[in-house]
């Protein structure tokens, strides 16, 4: 129901510190099924790993970041190895919940597509490293997913970090990112750092 525009303020901090910012958007649920939506996603990262050293940015620098759905597709994204890393905010990386509840309504989904688009169920063999992040005042459900995906995440052999946010709920832990001094800025700047080759 939002569109990138109305999240151009979190691009603030990262820019504070000379960080490019691309912000992507995507066809929104009824209109794009979440395969669409991935794969519109995917098609953006294979656009911007071509053609971001012609708007100044280095490919070998390609990091991906997602709040909430977009946490979901950030978690999708960190299968192309062109990506050097990512910062996952209050992401759901199991589908199934969503199945079972009224926002289904939209999304359309049945078990074999909440399956196959659940980045817990379907992890990447090699992938960047990951920042999985949420707030100590956010829903629980999205506690225990961010918990069990940056565990699952680790488990399977691949890089990774968590940051709570101690009294951050689902909207105010953008300030952690919009914030040049914010908590999710200082995490990008270290996984940029831990991730330079």
């Amino acid at each position: 129901m939002n569109a990138k525009e109305n999240f151009a303020f979190v691009a603030e901090g990262p820019l504070a510190h000379g960080i490019n910012v691309a912000s992507i958007g995507y066809t929104l649920a009824p209109e794009a099924g979440i395969g669409q939506i991935v794969d519109e996603i995917a098609a953006a990262v294979d656009w911007l790993a071509r053609n971001v050293a012609g708007h100044g940015g280095d490919p070998a620098k390609l990091y991906v970041s997602g709040w909430s759905a977009g946490g979901h597709l950030t978690a999708t994204a960190m299968a192309d190895a062109r990506v050097a890393g990512g910062l996952a905010i209050s992401g759901v990386f199991d589908l199934e919940p969503i199945r079972r509840c009224y926002l289904n309504d939209k999304l359309g989904l049945d078990v074999k597509t909440a399956r196959r688009y659940s980045p817990a169920l379907n992890l990447p063999e090699r992938a960047g490293r990951l920042v999985v992040s949420v707030g100590a005042a956010e829903l629980p459900e999205l506690q225990r997913q961010s918990r069990d995906y940056f565990a699952d995440w680790t488990a399977h052999g691949l890089a990774a970090d968590f940051v709570a946010l101690p009294g951050c709920n689902h909207f105010s832990v953008l300030e952690a990112l919009a914030h040049p001094e914010g908590r999710l800025v200082a995490a990008l700047r270290q996984l940029i750092a831990d991730t330079a080759g």
